[in-house]
C-alpha cells in the first residue's frame, strides 16, 4: 500500500524500524548497568575484607602496646620495691649504728664519770633496781672491801675491783672492760649481791658478822 507521498505504508501491528533500534539500545544499557552492578558487588566484599583486616591489625597493635606498658610497669614496680627495701634496710642499719654509737659514747662518759665519782653512778644503778634506800649499806660494804677503787687488787686472795670479785675474771660476764670500767664492776657486784644476799643491806649484815661477803 502506498501513502499519498509514495512511501509504502506499514502493515497493521508492525513496529517501525527506529523502534527496534531503541529497544536494542535499551537492552544494551540494562546489560551494561547489570555488569557494573555485578563488578561493584564483586568489589564490595574485597573492600570489606580489607577494612576488617586493618581493624584486626590495629586491635592487635593496641593489645601489644597495652601488654608492653603493663610489663614495663610491672618491671618498674619490682625495681622500685627492691630499691625501697634496700633503702629501708640501709636506714635501719644506720639507725642501729647511731644507737650503738650513742650507747658507746654514753658508756664511755659514764665510765669516765664513775672513775671520778663511782658513788654517784652507784646511786643510779641502785635506783634502777629499786634499792635507792640502800646506798648507805652498799657504801659501807664497798668502802671496807676496796675503798671504791676500780683498780684495787688483793695480792693474797686475787680479789679485784670495787666489789672485790674473786677471781676478778668473774666480772667478764658483765662486760669485757671489767678491768677498767667501774660501771661494769658495779653491775656485776650488784648482780652478785642480789643473787647471794638479796640486797646490799643483806650483804653488809653478813660482812659485819663474818668479815667477808
Amino acid at each position: 500500500m502506498l501513502t499519498h507521498q509514495g512511501q509504502p505504508k506499514a502493515a497493521h501491528g508492525a513496529r517501525p524500524a527506529n523502534a527496534s533500534g531503541m529497544i536494542l539500545q535499551a537492552d544494551l544499557i540494562r546489560s551494561a548497568a547489570g555488569q557494573r552492578a555485578s563488578r561493584s558487588s564483586d568489589r564490595r566484599p574485597l573492600l570489606f575484607d580489607s577494612a576488617t583486616a586493618r581493624d584486626a591489625e590495629a586491635r592487635q597493635q593496641r593489645q601489644v602496646r597495652i601488654h608492653g606498658l603493663k610489663d614495663l610497669r610491672r618491671r618498674y614496680l619490682v625495681v622500685k620495691a627492691k630499691r625501697d627495701a634496700a633503702a629501708r634496710t640501709a636506714a635501719a642499719a644506720a639507725r642501729a649504728k647511731a644507737r650503738a654509737q650513742a650507747r658507746a659514747a654514753a658508756a664511755e662518759r659514764a665510765s669516765r664519770s664513775s672513775r671520778r665519782n663511782p658513788q654517784a653512778m652507784a646511786r643510779i644503778l641502785l635506783a634502777d633496781r629499786g634499792w635507792s634506800g640502800q646506798f648507805g649499806c652498799l657504801d659501807s660494804l664497798w668502802t671496807r672491801e676496796s675503798g671504791w677503787n676500780y683498780r684495787a687488787a688483793n695480792p693474797s686472795s686475787g680479789a679485784f675491783g670495787i666489789p672485790q670479785a674473786l677471781p676478778g675474771g668473774k666480772m667478764a660476764s658483765a662486760g669485757p672492760d671489767w678491768r677498767t670500767n667501774p660501771v661494769t664492776q658495779m653491775k656485776w657486784g650488784l648482780d652478785y649481791i642480789a643473787g647471794r644476799y638479796g640486797s646490799p643491806c643483806g650483804a653488809w649484815s653478813h660482812s659485819q658478822s663474818t668479815g667477808w661477803y
